[in-house]
């Protein structure tokens, strides 16, 4: 028997083709979490599933399959897309990649597709774009089971970063081990999401950094490398 799930909120992470006329398409659901389904014939102009198979477009999908590939059944679209431009749209393409890379197939994150939908729609109001993305940073490695451990932290001392031992207090501070340190205060500041204060954001964007390094491995994120080109600023 197969299995069937009917009416998913959902969005596409990424598409890639697959055989002549279909596409392989990775989705972050509501319920069920990011899957990869088959979606037949949506490389047909005559397709109606073509213009939806897009990142940013609001979906309500069905798929049916028991392993790890689905094959989509039924796709709409809810609300119109979101249409990013500039640099909004490569760190739109940078929360996909961070969630097509990091998630799990079909492992449930329901709060984590709510902060989704939020940065998505700070980049398309264009408002404070790095404060959603290291809210949403932050909300992502906590969901992957990443905690930050800052309880005993001492806001005048200098702390090292280290993914495997945590905050490691420093008693010589080398420019080697700069890019690596936070005072206790700052690191305070980030678990408590207090981005208001621009030396806590500026902090945030290099603890981030090096978190989701660790998780995602040797491999590069391809957005990055895209917007540091266009905008170095951002991510």
């Amino acid at each position: 028997m197969s299995y069937q799930v009917d009416a998913q909120a959902a969005y596409v992470l990424h598409t890639r083709p697959y055989r002549e006329t279909s596409l392989l398409v990775d989705l972050f659901t509501l319920e069920q979490g990011k899957i990869s389904a088959v979606v037949k014939g949506a490389r047909s102009p005559r397709s109606r599933m073509r213009a939806m198979m897009q990142p940013f477009t609001p979906l309500q999908i069905s798929w049916r399959g028991r392993h790890e590939l689905k094959t989509l059944t039924q796709a709409e679209a809810v609300a119109a897309p979101l249409f990013l431009t500039g640099d909004s749209l490569i760190c739109g393409l940078y929360v996909n990649e961070l969630l097509e890379r990091l998630l799990q197939p079909s492992d449930s994150h329901p709060q984590l597709f709510v902060y989704y939908q939020y940065v998505l729609n700070e980049l398309r109001e264009t408002r404070d774009v790095e404060l959603a993305l290291r809210t949403f940073e932050q909300h992502l490695l906590q969901q992957l089971g990443f905690q930050f451990d800052v309880q005993g932290c001492q806001p005048e001392v200098v702390y090292r970063y280290d993914p495997t031992q945590g905050f490691i207090p420093v008693t010589l501070l080398s420019e080697k081990i700069r890019p690596f340190c936070f005072t206790g205060e700052q690191l305070v500041g980030i678990v408590g999401e207090q981005y208001q204060r621009p030396e806590i954001r500026r902090a945030a964007k290099r603890l981030m950094r090096l978190a989701l390094e660790q998780q995602l491995g040797n491999r590069p994120l391809r957005s990055r490398e895209l917007l540091q080109g266009y905008n170095p600023h951002k991510v």
